[in-house]
């Protein structure tokens, strides 16, 4: 048989490390001696409460460590793991010498892109958090807020700017401002960007919940609606990985990490934000698919059934699944189950990611992993899940042929 031609992918779920003179090029000179900067020094363990923990310092072999106030923070080797054999990988940290250059360099990350037939991708930071949560609660405001400028700037400027259209800007806000917020989000659409990572769960970085009476978050939200930027929600984005008990294994907490994203979508479809900002779209990173028809159904019975009691009052006047279309986009990569329940999401709601560098990529055998779903879709199902709804959840344009990845398409 005739193998499918695979389109080119859009995978709405990378990741970047941030390069070391990122913010030491960036800041203002008074400010650099305190902002984020790398040093080498070895790896120590450290024990509390059973919880093993990678520290500075130690009688390890030397690696990258990002110091900020008094933070602290290596690479894990399953963020940076691309290329690396899976029987060699370890949850210690990584550093810049021991990675691929594509995991914080643009030309060789064009190159592993097309190696595996991603056309465009767009990248959540690494040190920063996956919402800039690094800069919530910092002891200098000022410097947290100039910090998240400056990524913004990188990522706009250097990281996509220098790639042909083929890495998409996604950007961070001073999530402990919301004004501030809604400024840098309006500042960003005005250069081209039409996304930014915002928390699953606030409230666990001490920010007031997306329920919040005072509504603190409506000018950073309202930035969005009046954009087209979309909120970017990624697994672990400020929220603590569930598990079952203290003592259970990695592999528990790992199988849920999608736990995160269900709550997540719980509480924005009972917030009324999507009826009060009717133009605002969220897409949830790493999560994977197949739990969304569930939590759909299930908040439309308690919307119907429960209303006598369910604290909803008149905040939300249809369905929570009327606000799914157009709005609210899942991603996957390694989803089976997921995609046969496709028309119970909905086919214009489904994203693709290939996690790369993460320890959970294919890369670079995505286009194998893609052949071997295909089949089950139709050439118009298969267009819109690798790279149609992106573009249209992201605003994109088609890129001159010349930009394309140049990658295997079947």
């Amino acid at each position: 048989m005739k193998q499918r031609k695979i389109p080119g992918i859009i995978s709405v779920d990378d990741h970047v490390l941030e390069p070391v003179g990122l913010w030491q090029e960036r800041l203002p000179a008074r400010f650099r001696a305190q902002g984020p900067r790398v040093e080498r020094d070895g790896v120590g363990l450290e024990k509390t409460g059973g919880i093993t923990r990678y520290v500075k310092g130690g009688d390890g072999p030397p690696t990258s460590w990002w110091l900020y106030e008094d933070h602290c923070w290596a690479c894990p080797m399953p963020n940076a793991s691309a290329g690396i054999p899976r029987e060699d990988h370890h949850a210690g940290p990584i550093g810049y010498e021991e990675m691929r250059a594509s995991c914080y360099e643009v030309a060789p990350r064009l190159e592993d892109m097309s190696l595996h037939g991603v056309e465009r991708a767009i990248c959540f930071p690494s040190f920063s958090g996956f919402c800039g949560q690094t800069f919530v609660g910092r002891k200098d405001p000022e410097l947290a807020a100039l910090c998240v400028e400056a990524f913004n700037d990188w990522m706009i400027e250097s990281w996509c700017g220098s790639s042909g259209g083929r890495l998409i800007p996604l950007c961070l806000a001073p999530l402990w401002d919301p004004e501030h917020a809604a400024r840098e989000v309006r500042r960003n659409a005005a250069r081209g960007c039409r996304a930014v990572a915002f928390s699953e769960l606030p409230s666990e970085l001490g920010l007031p919940s997306i329920h919040d009476a005072a509504r603190r978050w409506d000018p950073f939200f309202s930035a969005c609606d009046e954009t087209g930027t979309t909120l970017c929600m990624h697994i672990g984005g400020g929220a603590r990985w569930r598990t079952s008990s203290e003592d259970a294994p990695a592999a528990v907490v790992a199988t849920l990490t999608f736990s995160t994203s269900v709550i997540a979508l719980t509480d924005w479809l009972f917030s009324g934000l999507l009826e009060r900002f009717p133009n605002l779209k969220l897409s949830f990173a790493e999560g994977q698919i197949g739990w969304m028809p569930f939590v759909i159904e299930r908040a439309d019975a308690v919307w119907e059934r429960s209303r006598g009691w369910s604290d909803l009052g008149n905040s939300l006047p249809h369905p929570p699944s009327h606000y799914v279309p157009g709005r609210i986009f899942g991603c996957f990569f390694d989803d089976p189950h997921g995609l046969a329940s496709r028309h119970a999401i909905g086919i214009d709601q489904i994203t693709f990611e290939t996690d790369f560098p993460h320890q959970d990529s294919h890369w670079p055998d995505t286009l194998q992993l893609v052949e071997g779903f295909a089949d089950e879709l139709s050439d118009e199902e298969l267009h819109k899940i690798l790279r149609g709804n992106a573009m249209r959840m992201l605003e994109l344009e088609e890129l001159p042929a010349a930009a394309e990845a140049t990658g295997r398409r079947g």
